[in-house]
């Protein structure tokens, strides 16, 4: 029923939310001079505020149409070069002969779309050639598709790195971590000739008993019932996935909010006074970023369970218990694939030391395919994003990606 109220209440707010792009529209016009007046941009700024408030947010483009290979500006094209019910993988081909590593970066499934990581992608593009998943909206898919959990997930790592055939590398944000591995050590175990030459895990939790954060408290201070009964809701007729049993994106989105509830308040009301004020580039700098931040995807429920109980109630993976689809997930099999970790200083989402918790249980590995990057002064955002991320952490990775590529190795030794 939660759903469904929250549809009707976006339908309520319609004829407010069309006022109110009209009333910006009227209040900022250049040719009324109505719209130079102090009143006439109070009135604008006001307008603008309750639109953003009552909108609904697209799917994000990545937008990332030129990069820069070996200092020459060379095109971009986005591609999808395979299709999956619940994925896409995009391939971000660049208009140049060099070969780079090859790189799939496992976005997360996480409410938020693949384009959340724009600014991982623009920045490896320069030195990798990057592909990376596109989940897709659950609420958008048929129920006569199917299902999809995190043994789903995992599958779908693994048929992505067969795809892309040898000498791959493979780098996960947030909650792909945990399925990475998973699927990695799945690969090792069976001799998969295709297994990644280095996977990368960025601020993910491999082992949520270390420093515990919120988002680790809320998920194990109820039993699963409770986010069965109270979180997982049924999509509503108007959608393709109709009848489909989903954790919704507005759910996990004012989940998300209310931990930092003042900041968002304080985030709104400067955009108020930067557009009083005529501050252009602050306001679109604000605009872009909660264009982003504010458009969700629904989670499949069963993926959703299936973690929460895997990853944060049951630790399966460091306590050594984590299967899949009646196989045992053995981390310690993996004697080929080099691991880097990925922590951020301040991360409020996943604390530190959850993610370098990865070493210990790859035991498989020797010493110098081993390594630790903890990223001072930098919450969980940016750990794949903003200055820190390309100035101080994309060069290690890019160093650790050249370090273990098969061809490139070759060519360093010689």
């Amino acid at each position: 029923m939660l759903y469904h109220f929250h549809e009707m209440n976006y339908a309520a707010v319609a004829p407010l939310r069309l006022m109110a792009e009209t009333a910006q529209h009227l209040f900022s016009h250049p040719w009324l001079p109505i719209s130079y007046t102090n009143f006439g941009r109070v009135m604008a700024a006001g307008a603008e505020l309750v639109e953003r408030t009552t909108r609904r947010y697209k799917k994000p483009d990545f937008g990332l149409t030129h990069t820069t290979v070996g200092g020459e500006k060379v095109a971009v094209h986005e591609e999808v070069v395979l299709r999956k019910t619940f994925c896409d993988l995009l391939h971000f081909k660049r208009d140049t002969d060099r070969q780079d590593p090859r790189v799939l970066i496992v976005a997360p499934m996480s409410g938020h779309w693949a384009t959340l990581l724009r600014g991982t992608v623009e920045g490896m593009m320069k030195d990798h050639d990057v592909y990376i998943t596109d989940w897709q909206d659950a609420r958008d898919i048929p129920l006569h598709a199917g299902g999809f959990d995190l043994d789903d997930y995992i599958d779908y790592i693994i048929d992505f790195l067969h795809f892309l055939g040898p000498n791959t590398h493979v780098l996960g944000v947030c909650q792909p971590s945990v399925p990475v591995l998973a699927a990695v050590s799945l690969m090792s175990s069976r001799k998969d000739p295709l297994v990644p030459s280095s996977m990368i895990l960025m601020g993910g939790p491999i082992d949520t008993r270390v420093s515990p954060t919120k988002v680790n408290e809320l998920a194990t201070e109820r039993p699963l019932s409770w986010f069965e009964h109270n979180v997982i809701q049924t999509v509503p007729f108007q959608y393709a996935g109709r009848g489909r049993r989903v954790y919704p994106g507005f759910i996990q989105l004012s989940g998300f909010m209310s931990m930092n509830l003042d900041r968002h308040v304080t985030a709104h009301w400067k955009l108020f006074e930067h557009l009083i004020e005529g501050d252009g580039d602050s306001a679109e700098a604000h605009r872009k970023f909660y264009d982003e931040y504010l458009s969700v995807q629904d989670l499949s429920a069963d993926f959703y369970l299936q973690t929460i109980k895997t990853v944060f109630q049951d630790h399966a993976l460091p306590c050594g218990t984590m299967t899949h689809r009646g196989e045992k997930v053995t981390p310690s099999a993996i004697t080929r694939t080099a691991l880097m970790t990925v922590e951020g200083e301040k991360d409020d989402i996943t604390g530190p030391g959850q993610t370098i918790a990865a070493h210990k249980l790859c035991t498989g590995l020797p010493a110098h395919m081993h390594r630790d990057h903890c990223q001072r002064g930098v919450g969980h955002y940016g750990v794949f994003n903003g200055r820190r991320w390309r100035e101080e952490i994309l060069p290690n990775v890019t160093d650790f990606i050249r370090t273990h590529d098969a061809v490139l190795g070759r060519e360093v030794a010689a």
